[in-house]
């Protein structure tokens, strides 16, 4: 009996969060939250603070965070905002080891992918050219510059699907690698598998969730990949994801 060919995947296409998962930008990201707090009166964070911040849309964490009123995040946004295009978007901006080649790997093996941010597009844009990863991705998605008309992780997702399906793309079977908690909330609304990686900036019970947890890219690269050999220790990890194809078919 002939066996049916390996496909390169178990998903039909890939969608990335930036910040903390392929983009590792804390360093700008804490000069330019001291520089804006201190500006509006307020404490700056410390690194280790970092992880209120990073993830959630600015217009939100102000609040969150700081106790800003709406009115007042706004003009936080936009003063944090032009701090970060005097900076240059990807100044001090660094990929995670071997993400960037994980990317170009899944573009070589004809799995489309796409970003889903809640950064601002223009950011993400400028960030995925000035890493070389635009040509490996169907579609750049972030949020909208008012991070407030377009900046939810559930809307990001399904507006990255959107994108995705108008470029003829396959979105029966996405996934998303991610690692917050927003991550995983905003691809459960759309039913979307979530890989959680834990070298981003995350407390641990953010993974909870997800389908899947991944310590380092070898692991990622075998969950996305299927003709990677598995290293010990990921065989939970193989039968989570495994599991979530289950799930069937997400709507765009």
């Amino acid at each position: 009996m002939a066996r049916a060919p390996q496909t390169p995947s178990r998903w039909t296409c890939v969608l990335w969060d930036v910040d903390g998962t392929l983009v590792d930008a804390s360093d700008g990201i804490l000069r330019r939250l001291t520089i804006c707090l201190e500006h509006f009166g307020k404490r700056p964070p410390t690194r280790a603070e970092l992880v209120h911040w990073i993830g959630p849309p600015m217009y939100e964490s102000f609040q969150v965070n700081v106790g800003m009123s709406p009115e007042q995040a706004t003009e936080a946004v936009a003063f944090y905002r032009g701090l970060n295009k005097i900076d240059g978007y990807s100044t001090g901006a660094k990929l995670f080891p071997g993400m960037g080649e994980l990317v170009t790997d899944v573009a070589a093996a004809g799995i489309p992918q796409a970003t889903a941010s809640s950064k601002p597009e223009v950011q993400v844009v400028a960030l995925m050219d000035h890493f070389d990863l635009s040509t490996s991705l169907t579609a750049i998605v972030g949020a909208t510059a008012d991070e407030k008309t377009l900046s939810a992780k559930a809307d990001i997702v399904a507006e990255a699907l959107r994108r995705l399906a108008a470029a003829g793309v396959d979105t029966s079977r996405p996934v998303l690698v991610g690692d917050r908690h927003h991550d995983v909330e905003g691809g459960a609304v759309h039913g979307v598998p979530v890989i959680f990686v834990r070298w981003g900036f995350s407390w641990p019970h953010e993974s909870e969730g997800a389908q899947a947890v991944v310590d380092d890219v070898d692991q990622l690269r075998a969950l996305l990949l299927m003709d990677q050999s598995s290293a010990p220790g990921e065989t939970a990890a193989h039968e989570a994801v495994a599991a979530a194809e289950a799930v069937g078919s997400v709507d765009a």
